[in-house]
């Protein structure tokens, strides 16, 4: 069977068809590091991990290159250095480190490349440079824009309408654009800024001219595969085309454009407001990675994820069994067909996830080798990777909750709402949080009192 991908350029599930078949090239849009990393950030972090291992797989681990970035550059991370008082090198520094340990414990493999866009400020300059002089950018008050206008394909990716895509980026008015519609490629950086020498003063790049540059670098002005979350489609990843094809003078800049969903928790946005906002480095001090990791690849990567802890549940049980048929059985086997052809089907992880369960039945009546397919497809997939004892030691340091100190929590945070201690109560909700505590605010039907439910996020 052929590998078959959804592209987002076309709107159509097609053949995947290499440029070259002894080098393949993927890019996909990594963290910005200036916090933790939340699960949001982890799914394309997995999916893409996935498609790297397939890849591989189908065309020789030396003949796959995967490129996936760091933004260590940029105004959220200035924003935040200046609040901790800290030096931006030293935020970046530590949540870089921080992010590649979480993602070691969900199971991912190094990408073949991890630029930083501070690496790469030169190339962003001369970048900008061809666009100025090829009719695509233009200096206005120490900045540099791209004129959309100059781009008759702009739009293609994100299938937008211009008032659609004018919502969608949440446009800057300012007097110095042509168009709103134009976006930064160059900013002039002030004193407390991270800035570097240009033609058009001290500075600092845009957002989206990072991956053009590292892209085209690593990569080839015209590459395979373009991935990222559904949320980078526009602006971030139509910007990126508009670039790199007017400096290049390409129809394209990556043949198939490819984005996993958006996820939320118990049914709900995740945000910090609800009190469910959840980083990987939280998760991971109450469930194992490969919990978090099943979790993720039970769902397809194109369609929402609902964060639930039913889920998570069912994951861990799911790998105990795994693990406890497996104890005794050394991988080797050549991979199942139904599996590889899953996956060969646009990533469909949950149709593999259920010829994992057919081997798992199979192993449990003793029929031979299925237990070693089992524990070969799994592993492929990212999976047990542990011994059975120490995944028994893994899966049974669950965290016991006392519930009377969980209940006085929530009993205080009410006490400080019908206060208006606002301060007080969302120190306690973050305490609760922390404690892997999901609550739940609503009011009592018969006393229109306010009632808190809670329950583990486990």
């Amino acid at each position: 069977m052929s590998l078959n991908l959804y592209n987002t350029l076309t709107r159509s599930k097609q053949e995947f068809i290499p440029l070259e078949p002894d080098n393949i090239r993927m890019y996909v849009c990594g963290p910005t590091v200036y916090d933790y990393a939340h699960i949001g950030n982890a799914r394309p972090v997995i999916v893409f991990d996935v498609l790297f291992r397939l890849l591989r797989h189908l065309y020789g681990e030396d003949k796959v290159t995967y490129v996936r970035n760091i933004t260590d550059v940029d105004d959220k991370i200035n924003a935040r250095a200046a609040k901790e008082g800290v030096s931006i090198q030293d935020l970046t520094k530590r949540t870089t480190k921080q992010f590649h340990e979480d993602i070691k414990a969900l199971g991912v493999l190094e990408p073949s490349i991890e630029p930083r866009a501070t690496q790469h400020i030169e190339g962003m300059i001369e970048m900008t440079k061809t666009l100025i002089e090829k009719g695509h950018a233009y200096e206005a008050q120490g900045h540099v824009l791209f004129d959309v206008a100059s781009d008759k394909n702009y739009g293609g990716l994100s299938n937008r309408s211009t008032d659609e895509m004018m919502a969608g980026a949440r446009v800057e008015i300012a007097d110095y654009k042509k168009n709103p519609m134009d976006f930064v490629l160059w900013k002039p950086s002030n004193d407390k800024e991270p800035g570097w020498d240009s033609p058009w003063g001290t500075g600092r790049p845009g957002w989206h001219l990072e991956c053009s540059v590292m892209s085209k670098k690593y990569l080839g002005e015209t590459f395979d595969i373009h991935g990222g979350g559904l949320d980078l489609i526009f602006p971030h990843h139509e910007n990126e085309i508009a670039q790199s094809t007017c400096t290049h003078e390409n129809e394209v800049m990556a043949n198939y454009w490819m984005h996993n969903g958006y996820l939320q928790v118990e049914g709900e946005k995740m945000s910090k407001s609800l009190g469910n906002f959840i980083t990987i480095n939280e998760l991971l001090k109450e469930w194992p990675g490969e919990v978090v990791r099943l979790t993720m690849l039970m769902t397809h990567y194109r369609k929402p994820i609902d964060w639930t802890v039913k889920t998570l549940t069912a994951a861990q049980k799911t790998l105990d069994h795994w693990y406890e048929l497996t104890s005794d059985v050394e991988s080797g086997c050549i991979l199942c067909a139904d599996v590889l052809g899953a996956l060969e089907d646009d990533l469909n992880t949950p149709k593999a996830i259920s010829a994992l369960h057919e081997l798992r039945r199979e192993a449990a009546k003793g029929e031979q080798g299925a237990a070693g397919c089992l524990k070969a497809c799994a592993q492929f997939m990212g999976l047990l990777n542990h011994s059975t004892s120490d995944w028994r030691g893994l899966s049974s340091s669950s965290r016991v909750v006392d519930e009377a100190a969980v209940q006085n929590l929530i009993d205080a945070r009410i006490k400080a709402r019908g206060g208006k201690e606002w301060g007080e109560a969302d120190r306690i909700r973050d305490e609760l949080v922390g404690m892997g505590i999901v609550l739940k605010d609503g009011k009592d039907p018969q006393t229109g009192d306010m009632v808190t439910t809670w329950e583990v996020r486990r």
